[in-house]
Protein backbone atom coordinates (compact mmCIF):
# COMPACT_ATOMS: atom_id res chain seq x y z
CA UNK A 1 0.00 0.00 0.00
CA UNK A 2 1.29 3.85 -1.38
CA UNK A 3 0.19 6.44 1.08
CA UNK A 4 -1.01 9.35 -1.15
CA UNK A 5 -1.38 12.75 1.07
CA UNK A 6 -2.61 12.74 4.81
CA UNK A 7 -5.85 11.49 4.49
CA UNK A 8 -4.35 8.11 3.63
CA UNK A 9 -1.62 8.47 6.43
CA UNK A 10 -4.36 9.53 8.80
CA UNK A 11 -6.74 6.45 7.90
CA UNK A 12 -3.74 4.03 8.51
CA UNK A 13 -2.49 5.41 11.53
CA UNK A 14 -5.96 5.12 12.64
CA UNK A 15 -6.41 1.26 12.64
CA UNK A 16 -2.93 1.16 14.73
CA UNK A 17 -3.46 -0.11 18.63
CA UNK A 18 -2.14 1.60 21.91
CA UNK A 19 0.15 -1.79 22.07
CA UNK A 20 3.97 -2.69 22.45
CA UNK A 21 5.87 -3.40 18.90
CA UNK A 22 8.18 -2.55 16.28
CA UNK A 23 7.57 -0.24 13.31
CA UNK A 24 9.11 -0.09 9.47
CA UNK A 25 9.41 2.86 7.52
CA UNK A 26 9.36 2.68 3.79
CA UNK A 27 10.48 4.90 1.18
CA UNK A 28 8.76 5.34 -2.38
CA UNK A 29 11.25 2.25 -3.52
CA UNK A 30 9.30 0.10 -1.06
CA UNK A 31 12.71 -0.14 0.69
CA UNK A 32 12.87 0.04 4.89
CA UNK A 33 14.69 3.01 5.67
CA UNK A 34 14.19 2.91 9.46
CA UNK A 35 13.31 0.44 12.20
CA UNK A 36 11.68 1.41 15.71
CA UNK A 37 10.31 0.06 18.89
CA UNK A 38 7.38 1.78 20.94
CA UNK A 39 5.89 0.88 23.92
CA UNK A 40 2.50 2.44 22.61
CA UNK A 41 2.67 1.70 19.01
CA UNK A 42 -0.01 4.04 18.01
CA UNK A 43 1.83 7.32 19.88
CA UNK A 44 4.65 6.64 18.55
CA UNK A 45 4.00 6.34 14.62
CA UNK A 46 1.82 9.74 15.24
CA UNK A 47 4.00 11.68 16.12
CA UNK A 48 6.32 11.69 13.25
CA UNK A 49 3.23 12.46 10.97
CA UNK A 50 2.53 16.33 13.27
CA UNK A 51 4.09 18.86 14.46
CA UNK A 52 7.46 19.77 13.07
CA UNK A 53 10.85 18.43 13.16
CA UNK A 54 14.54 18.76 12.15
CA UNK A 55 17.78 17.22 11.62
CA UNK A 56 17.99 13.66 10.69
CA UNK A 57 14.22 13.26 12.16
CA UNK A 58 12.81 15.96 9.53
CA UNK A 59 14.93 14.25 6.79
CA UNK A 60 13.71 10.31 7.42
CA UNK A 61 9.85 11.69 7.44
CA UNK A 62 10.48 13.61 4.37
CA UNK A 63 11.28 10.47 2.99
CA UNK A 64 8.63 7.82 4.18
CA UNK A 65 5.54 7.02 2.17
CA UNK A 66 4.32 4.19 4.16
CA UNK A 67 4.86 1.87 6.96
CA UNK A 68 4.52 -1.14 8.56
CA UNK A 69 3.83 -2.27 12.19
CA UNK A 70 4.71 -5.84 14.28
CA UNK A 71 2.09 -6.04 17.54
CA UNK A 72 4.56 -7.84 20.12
CA UNK A 73 3.74 -9.19 23.97
CA UNK A 74 5.71 -7.15 25.61
CA UNK A 75 8.57 -4.11 25.82
CA UNK A 76 11.10 -7.14 26.14
CA UNK A 77 9.88 -8.53 22.51
CA UNK A 78 9.77 -5.21 20.83
CA UNK A 79 13.72 -4.54 22.02
CA UNK A 80 14.54 -8.16 20.55
CA UNK A 81 12.72 -8.16 17.15
CA UNK A 82 14.35 -4.53 16.97
CA UNK A 83 17.27 -5.47 16.63
CA UNK A 84 16.71 -8.35 14.55
CA UNK A 85 15.03 -6.62 12.20
CA UNK A 86 17.87 -4.19 11.83
CA UNK A 87 20.29 -6.73 11.64
CA UNK A 88 17.89 -8.16 8.68
CA UNK A 89 17.11 -5.03 6.97
CA UNK A 90 20.00 -2.77 7.71
CA UNK A 91 17.83 0.33 7.51
CA UNK A 92 19.69 3.47 5.89
CA UNK A 93 18.40 5.40 9.03
CA UNK A 94 19.53 2.81 11.57
CA UNK A 95 23.00 2.62 10.20
CA UNK A 96 23.25 6.24 11.90
CA UNK A 97 22.94 4.95 15.28
CA UNK A 98 25.72 2.31 14.60
CA UNK A 99 28.91 2.44 16.56
CA UNK A 100 32.21 -0.17 14.63
CA UNK A 101 34.44 0.60 17.50
CA UNK A 102 36.28 -2.48 18.88
CA UNK A 103 38.76 -2.45 21.51
CA UNK A 104 41.94 -4.76 22.51
CA UNK A 105 41.85 -6.50 24.98
CA UNK A 106 44.69 -8.48 26.83
CA UNK A 107 44.83 -11.86 26.29
CA UNK A 108 46.25 -14.62 29.28
CA UNK A 109 46.75 -17.73 26.69
CA UNK A 110 45.30 -20.86 28.36
CA UNK A 111 48.43 -23.12 26.95
CA UNK A 112 50.41 -25.46 29.07
CA UNK A 113 53.15 -22.34 28.60
CA UNK A 114 50.87 -19.09 29.24
CA UNK A 115 51.76 -16.05 27.00
CA UNK A 116 50.01 -12.84 26.83
CA UNK A 117 49.13 -11.33 23.42
CA UNK A 118 46.81 -8.80 22.39
CA UNK A 119 43.22 -9.46 20.92
CA UNK A 120 40.27 -7.65 19.25
CA UNK A 121 37.88 -10.65 17.89
CA UNK A 122 36.92 -12.19 21.02
CA UNK A 123 33.42 -13.30 19.26
CA UNK A 124 35.33 -16.44 18.39
CA UNK A 125 36.53 -16.96 22.18
CA UNK A 126 34.44 -19.49 23.73
CA UNK A 127 35.61 -18.64 27.31
CA UNK A 128 36.42 -15.18 27.81
CA UNK A 129 37.52 -15.80 31.54
CA UNK A 130 41.25 -15.14 30.33
CA UNK A 131 40.80 -11.75 28.83
CA UNK A 132 41.21 -8.72 30.16
CA UNK A 133 40.57 -4.98 29.15
CA UNK A 134 39.20 -3.61 27.39
CA UNK A 135 41.62 -1.18 26.65
CA UNK A 136 41.36 2.69 25.02
CA UNK A 137 43.76 1.35 22.12
CA UNK A 138 46.14 -1.44 21.35
CA UNK A 139 49.34 1.33 22.24
CA UNK A 140 47.95 1.43 26.11
CA UNK A 141 47.48 -2.27 26.12
CA UNK A 142 51.03 -3.12 24.19
CA UNK A 143 52.43 -0.92 27.02
CA UNK A 144 51.38 -3.25 29.74
CA UNK A 145 51.94 -6.08 27.89
CA UNK A 146 56.02 -5.31 27.27
CA UNK A 147 55.99 -4.23 30.88
CA UNK A 148 54.70 -7.58 32.21
CA UNK A 149 57.03 -9.22 29.89
CA UNK A 150 60.15 -6.62 31.14
CA UNK A 151 59.21 -8.14 34.60
CA UNK A 152 58.33 -11.37 34.23
CA UNK A 153 60.50 -14.01 32.09
CA UNK A 154 56.98 -15.55 29.82
CA UNK A 155 57.04 -17.56 26.62
CA UNK A 156 57.70 -14.70 23.69
CA UNK A 157 57.67 -16.99 20.94
CA UNK A 158 54.33 -18.50 19.54
CA UNK A 159 55.92 -21.95 18.37
CA UNK A 160 58.50 -23.70 20.39
CA UNK A 161 61.93 -23.51 18.92
CA UNK A 162 64.31 -26.29 18.73
CA UNK A 163 66.81 -24.73 21.59
CA UNK A 164 66.91 -21.68 23.43
CA UNK A 165 66.57 -17.99 22.03
CA UNK A 166 68.03 -14.52 22.93
CA UNK A 167 65.24 -14.06 25.45
CA UNK A 168 66.59 -16.74 27.22
CA UNK A 169 70.41 -15.81 27.04
CA UNK A 170 69.07 -12.20 28.26
CA UNK A 171 66.80 -13.54 31.34
CA UNK A 172 63.65 -12.61 29.83
CA UNK A 173 62.47 -16.38 29.07
CA UNK A 174 62.55 -19.59 31.38
CA UNK A 175 63.98 -21.72 28.12
CA UNK A 176 60.63 -23.12 27.85
CA UNK A 177 61.58 -25.03 24.82
CA UNK A 178 63.79 -26.78 26.65
CA UNK A 179 61.32 -28.30 29.05
CA UNK A 180 63.57 -27.87 32.05
CA UNK A 181 61.64 -24.97 33.93
CA UNK A 182 60.01 -24.77 36.93
CA UNK A 183 56.25 -25.45 37.14
CA UNK A 184 55.31 -24.17 40.36
CA UNK A 185 57.51 -20.92 39.66
CA UNK A 186 55.07 -20.70 35.90
CA UNK A 187 51.71 -20.90 37.94
CA UNK A 188 53.12 -18.06 41.01
CA UNK A 189 53.88 -15.81 37.86
CA UNK A 190 50.37 -16.58 36.62
CA UNK A 191 49.05 -15.89 39.51
CA UNK A 192 50.40 -12.80 39.83
CA UNK A 193 50.15 -11.12 36.49
CA UNK A 194 46.41 -12.19 36.61
CA UNK A 195 46.53 -10.34 39.96
CA UNK A 196 47.37 -6.91 38.08
CA UNK A 197 45.66 -7.44 35.41
CA UNK A 198 42.61 -7.44 38.01
CA UNK A 199 43.73 -3.86 39.09
CA UNK A 200 46.43 -4.89 42.05
CA UNK A 201 49.52 -3.42 41.11
CA UNK A 202 51.15 -4.41 44.87
CA UNK A 203 53.53 -7.50 43.70
CA UNK A 204 54.44 -6.27 40.65
CA UNK A 205 55.65 -2.38 42.21
CA UNK A 206 57.36 -4.48 45.19
CA UNK A 207 59.35 -6.21 42.58
CA UNK A 208 60.64 -3.27 40.25
CA UNK A 209 61.59 -1.48 43.99
CA UNK A 210 63.76 -4.45 45.00
CA UNK A 211 65.17 -4.85 41.48
CA UNK A 212 66.12 -0.78 41.18
CA UNK A 213 67.74 -0.91 44.82
CA UNK A 214 69.83 -3.35 43.70
CA UNK A 215 70.74 -2.17 40.23
CA UNK A 216 71.28 1.24 41.66
CA UNK A 217 73.75 -0.51 44.88
CA UNK A 218 75.79 -2.19 41.48
CA UNK A 219 75.92 1.47 40.43
CA UNK A 220 73.87 -0.14 37.23
CA UNK A 221 72.21 3.56 37.63
CA UNK A 222 70.88 3.47 33.61
CA UNK A 223 69.25 -0.20 34.50
CA UNK A 224 67.67 1.55 37.85
CA UNK A 225 66.70 4.14 35.67
CA UNK A 226 64.49 2.29 33.53
CA UNK A 227 63.31 0.48 36.42
CA UNK A 228 62.28 3.51 37.56
CA UNK A 229 60.43 4.75 34.80
CA UNK A 230 58.61 1.47 34.84
CA UNK A 231 57.44 2.37 38.17
CA UNK A 232 56.69 5.68 37.64
CA UNK A 233 54.33 4.43 34.91
CA UNK A 234 52.92 2.12 37.17
CA UNK A 235 51.90 4.94 39.60
CA UNK A 236 51.36 7.68 37.92
CA UNK A 237 49.56 6.39 34.58
CA UNK A 238 48.04 3.56 36.37
CA UNK A 239 47.06 4.53 39.76
CA UNK A 240 45.60 7.50 39.00
CA UNK A 241 42.83 5.31 37.23
CA UNK A 242 41.53 4.66 41.07
CA UNK A 243 37.91 5.10 41.42
CA UNK A 244 36.71 4.64 44.49
CA UNK A 245 33.39 2.66 43.93
CA UNK A 246 34.14 0.02 47.27
CA UNK A 247 34.66 -2.91 45.40
CA UNK A 248 36.30 -4.70 42.59
CA UNK A 249 33.66 -5.97 40.79
CA UNK A 250 33.83 -5.11 36.74
CA UNK A 251 31.30 -2.83 35.56
CA UNK A 252 30.36 -0.20 32.33
CA UNK A 253 29.04 3.00 33.04
CA UNK A 254 27.00 4.88 30.90
CA UNK A 255 25.48 8.48 30.46
CA UNK A 256 24.40 10.57 27.70
CA UNK A 257 23.34 14.20 26.81
CA UNK A 258 21.01 15.64 24.46
CA UNK A 259 20.62 19.06 22.32
CA UNK A 260 20.53 20.37 18.64
CA UNK A 261 19.00 17.03 17.40
CA UNK A 262 22.20 15.14 18.58
CA UNK A 263 22.60 12.54 20.74
CA UNK A 264 26.33 12.17 22.43
CA UNK A 265 27.17 8.78 24.75
CA UNK A 266 30.12 8.47 26.77
CA UNK A 267 31.12 5.24 28.27
CA UNK A 268 33.33 4.39 31.60
CA UNK A 269 34.82 0.78 31.57
CA UNK A 270 35.64 0.04 35.56
CA UNK A 271 37.58 -2.95 35.86
CA UNK A 272 39.06 -3.87 39.47
CA UNK A 273 38.00 -0.49 40.54
CA UNK A 274 40.17 1.55 37.82
CA UNK A 275 38.96 3.25 34.81
CA UNK A 276 41.22 1.36 32.38
CA UNK A 277 39.58 3.18 29.31
CA UNK A 278 36.28 4.99 28.11
CA UNK A 279 34.22 5.15 24.81
CA UNK A 280 32.48 8.31 22.99
CA UNK A 281 29.90 8.36 20.40
CA UNK A 282 27.89 11.29 18.66
CA UNK A 283 24.49 10.60 16.80
CA UNK A 284 22.23 12.82 15.07
CA UNK A 285 18.61 12.12 17.14
CA UNK A 286 16.10 10.10 14.82
CA UNK A 287 14.09 8.41 17.46
CA UNK A 288 13.25 10.35 20.76
CA UNK A 289 16.70 10.16 23.37
CA UNK A 290 15.33 7.92 25.90
CA UNK A 291 14.45 5.30 22.95
CA UNK A 292 17.93 5.97 21.01
CA UNK A 293 20.20 5.60 24.04
CA UNK A 294 18.21 1.89 24.86
CA UNK A 295 18.65 1.00 21.48
CA UNK A 296 22.43 2.29 21.82
CA UNK A 297 22.91 0.09 25.33
CA UNK A 298 21.57 -3.12 23.72
CA UNK A 299 23.87 -3.28 20.36
CA UNK A 300 27.19 -1.64 22.45
CA UNK A 301 27.70 -5.33 23.20
CA UNK A 302 27.04 -6.93 19.65
CA UNK A 303 30.55 -5.91 18.62
CA UNK A 304 33.71 -7.22 20.32
CA UNK A 305 33.35 -6.23 23.98
CA UNK A 306 32.78 -8.84 27.02
CA UNK A 307 29.76 -7.68 28.78
CA UNK A 308 30.57 -6.87 32.47
CA UNK A 309 28.76 -8.14 36.04
CA UNK A 310 26.73 -4.99 36.39
CA UNK A 311 25.94 -1.46 34.11
CA UNK A 312 25.25 1.74 35.66
CA UNK A 313 22.75 4.12 33.75
CA UNK A 314 21.01 7.23 34.18
CA UNK A 315 17.67 7.84 35.85
CA UNK A 316 14.97 8.11 33.53
CA UNK A 317 15.86 4.45 31.58
CA UNK A 318 13.78 1.18 31.60
CA UNK A 319 17.08 -0.42 33.33
CA UNK A 320 14.64 -3.71 34.13
CA UNK A 321 14.41 -3.93 30.32
CA UNK A 322 17.68 -3.70 29.53
CA UNK A 323 18.58 -6.12 32.23
CA UNK A 324 16.60 -8.98 30.97
CA UNK A 325 17.54 -8.58 27.30
CA UNK A 326 21.48 -8.26 28.39
CA UNK A 327 21.25 -10.37 30.93
CA UNK A 328 22.95 -8.87 33.11
CA UNK A 329 22.46 -6.47 36.36
CA UNK A 330 21.38 -2.93 34.86
CA UNK A 331 21.40 -0.15 37.89
CA UNK A 332 19.78 3.12 38.03
CA UNK A 333 21.81 4.21 40.99
CA UNK A 334 20.24 7.17 42.95
CA UNK A 335 23.75 7.99 45.74
CA UNK A 336 26.73 7.44 46.57
CA UNK A 337 29.85 7.21 44.79
CA UNK A 338 28.48 5.25 41.95
CA UNK A 339 25.37 7.86 41.39
CA UNK A 340 28.88 10.27 40.73
CA UNK A 341 30.20 8.17 38.88
CA UNK A 342 26.95 8.52 36.33
CA UNK A 343 27.00 12.02 36.95
CA UNK A 344 30.28 12.40 35.61
CA UNK A 345 29.53 9.94 32.52
CA UNK A 346 26.99 12.48 31.66
CA UNK A 347 28.60 15.41 31.93
CA UNK A 348 31.46 14.17 29.84
CA UNK A 349 28.66 13.50 27.21
CA UNK A 350 27.49 16.91 27.45
CA UNK A 351 31.14 18.47 27.27
CA UNK A 352 32.01 16.40 24.15
CA UNK A 353 29.02 17.37 22.24
CA UNK A 354 29.11 21.31 23.09
CA UNK A 355 32.91 21.29 21.85
CA UNK A 356 32.56 18.89 18.96
CA UNK A 357 29.25 20.59 17.87
CA UNK A 358 30.90 22.92 15.55
CA UNK A 359 33.03 20.59 14.03
CA UNK A 360 30.31 18.25 13.62
CA UNK A 361 28.11 20.92 11.51
CA UNK A 362 31.43 22.24 9.38
CA UNK A 363 31.18 18.60 8.40
CA UNK A 364 27.66 17.92 7.83
CA UNK A 365 28.44 21.03 5.18
CA UNK A 366 30.76 19.08 3.38
CA UNK A 367 29.54 15.85 3.10
CA UNK A 368 25.72 15.61 3.73
CA UNK A 369 25.18 18.92 2.49
CA UNK A 370 27.40 19.44 -0.23
CA UNK A 371 25.61 15.55 -1.37
CA UNK A 372 22.44 17.05 -1.44
CA UNK A 373 23.64 19.75 -3.63
CA UNK A 374 25.11 17.70 -6.07
CA UNK A 375 21.44 15.66 -5.84
CA UNK A 376 19.61 19.22 -7.18
CA UNK A 377 21.82 19.44 -9.50
CA UNK A 378 21.70 16.35 -11.22
CA UNK A 379 17.45 16.18 -10.67
CA UNK A 380 17.56 13.17 -8.66
CA UNK A 381 15.03 11.93 -6.15
CA UNK A 382 17.62 10.30 -3.81
CA UNK A 383 21.38 10.42 -3.57
CA UNK A 384 22.11 8.17 -0.84
CA UNK A 385 25.37 6.03 -2.88
CA UNK A 386 27.55 6.96 -5.06
CA UNK A 387 29.96 4.59 -7.00
CA UNK A 388 32.90 6.28 -8.80
CA UNK A 389 35.87 4.00 -10.81
CA UNK A 390 39.06 4.92 -11.73
CA UNK A 391 41.72 3.11 -13.77
CA UNK A 392 45.69 2.72 -13.44
CA UNK A 393 48.45 0.97 -15.74
CA UNK A 394 51.87 0.92 -16.63
CA UNK A 395 52.25 1.29 -20.70
CA UNK A 396 49.11 -1.51 -20.72
CA UNK A 397 51.25 -3.54 -17.73
CA UNK A 398 49.24 -4.23 -14.85
CA UNK A 399 45.99 -3.10 -15.80
CA UNK A 400 43.72 -2.49 -13.03
CA UNK A 401 40.67 -0.38 -11.86
CA UNK A 402 39.70 0.88 -8.24
CA UNK A 403 35.72 1.61 -6.95
CA UNK A 404 35.21 3.55 -4.09
CA UNK A 405 31.97 4.01 -2.35
CA UNK A 406 30.43 7.18 -0.58
CA UNK A 407 27.00 6.77 1.40
CA UNK A 408 25.64 9.95 2.69
CA UNK A 409 28.59 11.69 1.79
CA UNK A 410 30.78 9.88 3.17
CA UNK A 411 33.47 7.11 2.47
CA UNK A 412 32.36 3.55 3.26
CA UNK A 413 35.66 1.82 3.21
CA UNK A 414 34.38 -1.53 3.87
CA UNK A 415 32.83 -1.54 0.40
CA UNK A 416 35.45 -0.27 -1.80
CA UNK A 417 36.17 -2.95 -4.46
CA UNK A 418 39.76 -3.51 -6.17
CA UNK A 419 40.25 -5.25 -10.01
CA UNK A 420 42.55 -6.63 -12.00
CA UNK A 421 41.61 -6.51 -15.29
CA UNK A 422 42.34 -9.56 -17.82
CA UNK A 423 42.74 -7.26 -20.84
CA UNK A 424 46.76 -6.40 -20.11
CA UNK A 425 46.79 -3.98 -22.60
CA UNK A 426 46.74 0.28 -22.77
CA UNK A 427 43.19 0.43 -23.43
CA UNK A 428 41.36 2.78 -21.37
CA UNK A 429 37.42 2.13 -22.71
CA UNK A 430 38.11 -1.78 -22.90
CA UNK A 431 39.34 -0.92 -19.30
CA UNK A 432 35.96 1.17 -18.74
CA UNK A 433 33.60 -1.52 -20.34
CA UNK A 434 35.51 -4.41 -18.48
CA UNK A 435 35.16 -2.86 -15.38
CA UNK A 436 31.70 -1.71 -15.02
CA UNK A 437 30.62 -4.89 -16.71
CA UNK A 438 31.70 -7.12 -14.04
CA UNK A 439 30.39 -4.47 -11.71
CA UNK A 440 27.20 -4.85 -12.06
CA UNK A 441 27.03 -7.93 -13.71
CA UNK A 442 27.68 -9.13 -10.12
CA UNK A 443 25.29 -6.77 -8.71
CA UNK A 444 22.89 -7.99 -10.61
CA UNK A 445 23.43 -12.03 -9.89
CA UNK A 446 23.76 -11.04 -6.34
CA UNK A 447 21.17 -8.85 -5.59
CA UNK A 448 23.77 -6.24 -4.15
CA UNK A 449 22.72 -2.83 -3.41
CA UNK A 450 22.41 -0.74 -6.24
CA UNK A 451 23.96 3.24 -6.61
CA UNK A 452 21.72 6.33 -7.01
CA UNK A 453 24.92 7.81 -9.48
CA UNK A 454 27.90 6.29 -11.34
CA UNK A 455 31.30 8.87 -11.64
CA UNK A 456 33.53 7.64 -13.94
CA UNK A 457 36.81 9.74 -13.47
CA UNK A 458 37.20 10.81 -17.16
CA UNK A 459 35.32 12.41 -19.92
CA UNK A 460 33.15 11.73 -22.57
CA UNK A 461 34.26 8.73 -23.86
CA UNK A 462 34.51 6.72 -20.75
CA UNK A 463 30.51 8.23 -19.86
CA UNK A 464 29.68 6.84 -23.02
CA UNK A 465 31.32 3.15 -22.41
CA UNK A 466 29.94 2.78 -18.93
CA UNK A 467 26.59 4.51 -20.00
CA UNK A 468 26.46 1.34 -22.98
CA UNK A 469 27.41 -1.51 -20.54
CA UNK A 470 24.80 0.30 -17.64
CA UNK A 471 22.30 0.19 -20.64
CA UNK A 472 22.75 -3.21 -22.11
CA UNK A 473 22.61 -4.65 -18.19
CA UNK A 474 19.02 -2.59 -18.67
CA UNK A 475 19.56 -0.67 -15.03
CA UNK A 476 18.93 2.64 -14.73
CA UNK A 477 21.69 4.05 -13.04
CA UNK A 478 22.74 7.62 -13.92
CA UNK A 479 26.41 8.36 -14.94
CA UNK A 480 28.49 11.36 -14.66
CA UNK A 481 32.41 12.13 -15.48
CA UNK A 482 34.46 14.53 -13.97
CA UNK A 483 36.30 16.33 -16.58
CA UNK A 484 40.03 17.83 -15.63
CA UNK A 485 41.62 20.50 -17.07
CA UNK A 486 45.29 20.74 -18.69
CA UNK A 487 47.05 20.84 -14.43
CA UNK A 488 44.76 17.88 -14.12
CA UNK A 489 42.20 19.32 -11.28
CA UNK A 490 38.62 18.75 -11.61
CA UNK A 491 37.32 21.37 -13.85
CA UNK A 492 34.04 20.61 -14.65
CA UNK A 493 31.03 17.92 -14.12
CA UNK A 494 29.69 16.13 -16.90
CA UNK A 495 25.97 14.80 -16.98
CA UNK A 496 22.75 14.49 -18.53
CA UNK A 497 21.89 13.01 -22.03
CA UNK A 498 22.77 14.93 -24.69
CA UNK A 499 26.25 15.48 -22.34
CA UNK A 500 26.46 18.81 -20.70
CA UNK A 501 29.58 20.52 -19.14
CA UNK A 502 28.54 22.06 -15.63
CA UNK A 503 30.56 23.76 -14.01
CA UNK A 504 31.08 23.91 -10.17
CA UNK A 505 32.47 27.16 -8.11
CA UNK A 506 35.63 25.79 -7.15
CA UNK A 507 35.51 27.62 -3.84
CA UNK A 508 32.10 26.10 -2.85
CA UNK A 509 31.64 23.19 -0.69
CA UNK A 510 30.31 20.64 -3.95
CA UNK A 511 33.73 21.18 -5.60
CA UNK A 512 35.41 19.87 -2.75
CA UNK A 513 33.58 17.32 -2.31
CA UNK A 514 33.32 16.01 -5.80
CA UNK A 515 37.71 16.66 -5.40
CA UNK A 516 37.82 14.33 -2.50
CA UNK A 517 35.82 12.04 -3.94
CA UNK A 518 38.28 11.90 -7.34
CA UNK A 519 41.36 11.91 -5.00
CA UNK A 520 40.10 9.06 -3.00
CA UNK A 521 39.25 6.76 -6.08
CA UNK A 522 42.57 7.62 -7.32
CA UNK A 523 44.92 7.24 -4.57
CA UNK A 524 43.08 3.92 -4.02
CA UNK A 525 43.42 2.52 -7.34
CA UNK A 526 47.27 3.65 -7.62
CA UNK A 527 48.13 2.19 -4.14
CA UNK A 528 46.45 -1.37 -5.71
CA UNK A 529 48.31 -0.63 -9.30
CA UNK A 530 51.76 -0.15 -6.89
CA UNK A 531 50.99 -3.43 -4.71
CA UNK A 532 50.65 -5.61 -8.03
CA UNK A 533 53.83 -4.10 -9.62
CA UNK A 534 55.33 -4.67 -6.65
CA UNK A 535 54.22 -7.94 -6.45
CA UNK A 536 54.98 -8.60 -10.33
CA UNK A 537 58.53 -7.84 -9.72
CA UNK A 538 58.88 -10.17 -6.97
CA UNK A 539 57.86 -12.63 -9.17
CA UNK A 540 60.27 -11.84 -11.93
CA UNK A 541 63.00 -11.70 -9.26
CA UNK A 542 62.26 -15.28 -8.05
CA UNK A 543 62.11 -16.78 -11.57
CA UNK A 544 65.70 -15.99 -11.77
CA UNK A 545 67.17 -18.08 -9.09
CA UNK A 546 67.35 -21.46 -10.04
CA UNK A 547 65.77 -24.02 -7.24
CA UNK A 548 62.57 -21.93 -6.32
CA UNK A 549 59.70 -24.04 -7.99
CA UNK A 550 56.30 -23.03 -7.60
CA UNK A 551 55.36 -24.10 -4.30
CA UNK A 552 58.33 -22.57 -2.70
CA UNK A 553 58.07 -19.07 -4.70
CA UNK A 554 54.17 -19.09 -3.25
CA UNK A 555 55.60 -19.19 0.02
CA UNK A 556 58.27 -16.59 0.03
CA UNK A 557 55.31 -14.51 -1.92
CA UNK A 558 52.91 -14.96 0.75
CA UNK A 559 55.70 -13.82 3.48
CA UNK A 560 57.55 -11.23 1.86
CA UNK A 561 55.07 -9.70 -0.36
CA UNK A 562 57.85 -7.11 -2.26
CA UNK A 563 61.35 -7.30 -3.26
CA UNK A 564 62.32 -4.36 -0.64
CA UNK A 565 61.57 -7.00 1.85
CA UNK A 566 62.88 -9.68 1.09
CA UNK A 567 66.13 -7.66 0.93
CA UNK A 568 65.45 -7.45 4.32
CA UNK A 569 65.32 -10.97 5.14
CA UNK A 570 68.28 -12.28 6.63
CA UNK A 571 69.92 -15.51 5.21
CA UNK A 572 68.79 -17.87 8.47
CA UNK A 573 64.92 -16.40 7.25
CA UNK A 574 65.34 -17.58 4.14
CA UNK A 575 66.76 -20.81 4.86
CA UNK A 576 63.22 -21.52 6.80
CA UNK A 577 61.31 -21.93 3.21
CA UNK A 578 64.30 -22.75 0.79
CA UNK A 579 67.64 -24.97 0.98
CA UNK A 580 70.89 -23.30 2.10
CA UNK A 581 72.30 -23.30 -1.19
CA UNK A 582 69.29 -21.48 -2.88
CA UNK A 583 69.01 -19.47 -0.02
CA UNK A 584 72.62 -18.22 -0.50
CA UNK A 585 71.56 -17.70 -4.64
CA UNK A 586 68.99 -15.85 -3.92
CA UNK A 587 70.91 -13.53 -0.98
CA UNK A 588 73.58 -12.92 -3.82
CA UNK A 589 71.03 -12.25 -6.42
CA UNK A 590 69.04 -9.93 -4.62
CA UNK A 591 72.23 -7.63 -3.31
CA UNK A 592 72.86 -7.72 -6.78
CA UNK A 593 69.47 -5.78 -7.77
CA UNK A 594 70.59 -2.51 -5.65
Amino acid sequence: MVLKGDIMIKEKLSLVPQLPGCYLMKNKDNIIIYVGKAKKLKNRLSSYFRGTHTGKTAKLVSEIVDFDYIVVGSEIESLVLENNLIKQYDPKYNILLKDDKSYPYIELTNDKVFKLSIVRSINRKKNTNHLYGPYPNVTAARNIVNLLNRIYPLRKCSTYNKKPCLYYHIGECLGYCTNSYEKDKLLDMKNEIIKFLKGDHSIVTKKIKEEMYIESSLMHYEKAKELKELLDYIEVVLTKQQVEMGDNVDRDVFGYFTTKGYLSVQVFFIRGSKLIGKHSKIFPLIDDEVSSFTSYISTFYDKDIILPKEILIPSGINNELLSEYLNTKVLIPSKGSKKKIVDMACNNAEILLNEKFELIKKDEEKTIVANEELRNILNLDKLDRIEIFDNSNLFGSFNVSGMVVYIDGKEAKNEYRKFKITNDKNDDYGTMREVIYRRYFRVLKDNLNKPDLIIVDGATGQMNIARSVIESLKLNIPVVGLKKDDHHTTSALLAFDPIQEIKIDKDSNLFHYLERMQDEVHNFTINYHKKLRSKGSLESVLLNVSGIGEKRRLELLKKYRSVSKMKEATLEELESILPKKVAEDLSLYLKSLN
